[in-house]
């Protein structure tokens, strides 16, 4: 459908804590009107909504879309598709690639790559390095979302875990800092005792121990105090216990120097689904206990966590169907995502307004995303269509993502995406790509 002539009809818009019957017109790729009762002009085609939810389309601040070099995996043009089926209209794509993004011409090859391939919008992080602060120094905000810091991660010379190379890294970063924090020398500590008590069949059950709810907290700690040393902003990624979540304020996202973050696993999960789910559920940090994810759900509610994420993150099953050790850690998440954020909806544990400014306005204010999180007038139309009454099956064979299966294979969502629009294209309807391709780079600006 055109840019220049669609109107959606009968539509209920969440947005900005409201929830209101309106039409809305997309003009020219950006929303030109929101009123009561507009009408169809000249050869305008009409969407009706017949009672729909309109949200502004979620906004995923981690993913992992495995190109350059990790494209058996996943790509740039395969794993958007899966996003927009599941109602991201946009993604903000991490540095642990081969050859990792740790300068700006790394940087100028990934938007290179996405331009005329992405079906949702991107920006993508620079990552830090125990070596790399004068790439660090030299970046500008359009360059990137923010900078990376595994300060715990077995992501090669990605980890960040000099502390001097950490002081540097936040006294200096002209952006915002997003870290993966886990504390390694307790996790090596874990993994040696789980193989003296295991020997190589370790039992995945044992993963919340080896990567520890003790490990998690040290890390934040660090970062935390490490950013209010330096007055640096500070983004700590997929939090997953209660421990950590003393650290984080309430309050709007966007007064926060340091912000926070919770994956879309991490509160539908806890360790009772090892057993079950085994090395499909092994992601990094650790899927941990029930008080855990009770601990996630009331901090998300209180606006101490600020944004609901995916951490998308492919892996062949051949790779996943693994000993312990040997699978790999990560899912892919982008197409369920949000289906599984309504859930808490369904369940009276989130409103829809809650979910909207998770997945859309905080994300929008914390990287500073220019016109887009919102649905106001003059800004671009990245929308979904969300029918609460209608169901979705979630299976291997209706993953999209190159890796083709989901964690979620056999669940019954009470939800369907009707639609997704990303700068005003339909580009998910019914069930099918309707492949256009229409995503365009982010303008971010997280230096606040």
């Amino acid at each position: 459908m055109s840019t220049d002539n669609l109107l959606i009809t009968n539509a209920r818009l969440v947005n900005e804590g409201r929830i209101k019957e309106a039409d809305l017109r997309i003009r020219r790729g950006r929303i030109d009107a929101i009123a009561d009762g507009l009408t169809a002009t000249g050869n305008e085609v009409v969407m009706d909504a017949a009672g729909a939810y309109l949200l502004p389309g979620f906004i995923d601040d981690q993913v992992h879309f495995r190109e350059p070099g990790l494209t058996q995996k996943g790509d740039l043009a395969t794993e958007s598709a899966a996003a927009v089926a599941g109602g991201i209209t946009s993604f903000m794509e991490m540095p642990n690639v081969n050859p990792p993004t740790t300068n700006g011409e790394a940087l100028a090859d990934k938007y290179a790559r996405a331009a005329g391939r992405a079906r949702a919008n991107y920006a993508f992080y620079l990552g830090a390095t125990n070596e790399n602060l004068d790439d660090i120094k030299a970046i500008t905000p359009d360059q990137c979302c923010g900078i990376k810091a595994f300060m715990g991660a077995s992501t090669g010379n990605l980890l960040v875990d000099d502390p001097e190379a950490l002081e540097k890294l936040f006294e200096h970063a002209p952006v915002l800092v997003a870290t993966h924090c886990e504390d390694s020398p307790m996790i090596y500590a874990n993994e040696a005792q789980a193989k003296q008590q295991f020997g190589d069949d370790v039992p995945m059950t044992e993963h919340p121990k080896i990567r520890s709810a003790e490990a998690c907290k040290k890390s934040s700690v660090l970062a935390t105090s490490l950013a209010r040393k330096h007055d640096a902003r500070l983004h700590v990624l997929h939090l997953t216990t209660a421990g950590e979540m003393e650290l984080f304020d309430t309050g709007p996202a966007g007064e926060k120097r340091i912000t926070a973050e919770v994956c879309v696993h991490h509160l539908h999960f806890d360790e009772s689904s090892y057993p079950s789910l085994g090395t499909r559920i092994k992601c990094n940090p650790a899927i941990k206990s029930r008080g855990d994810r009770e601990a996630l759900r009331k901090a998300v509610a209180e606006d101490r966590i600020d944004i609901i994420a995916t951490d998308h993150a492919p892996h062949l099953l051949s790779e996943k169907n693994n000993t312990y050790f040997g699978a790999p850690a990560g899912l892919p998440l982008v197409q369920d995502a949000l289906l599984t954020v309504l859930e808490h909806y369904h369940e009276g544990l989130l409103t829809l307004e809650q979910i909207v400014k998770k997945t859309s306005h905080a994300v929008a204010d914390v990287f500073g995303i220019a016109d887009r999180g919102y649905l106001r007038e003059g800004y671009w139309a990245d929308l979904v269509l969300v029918d609460p009454k209608a169901s979705t099956r979630a299976s291997d064979a209706a993953a999209l993502a190159k890796c083709g299966w989901t964690p979620f294979d056999g669940v019954e969502f009470r939800s369907r995406i009707s639609a997704t629009f990303v700068n005003g294209q339909v580009v998910w309807q019914n069930g099918t790509l309707t492949g256009v391709v229409a995503g365009e780079r982010l303008v971010c600006d997280s230096s606040r």
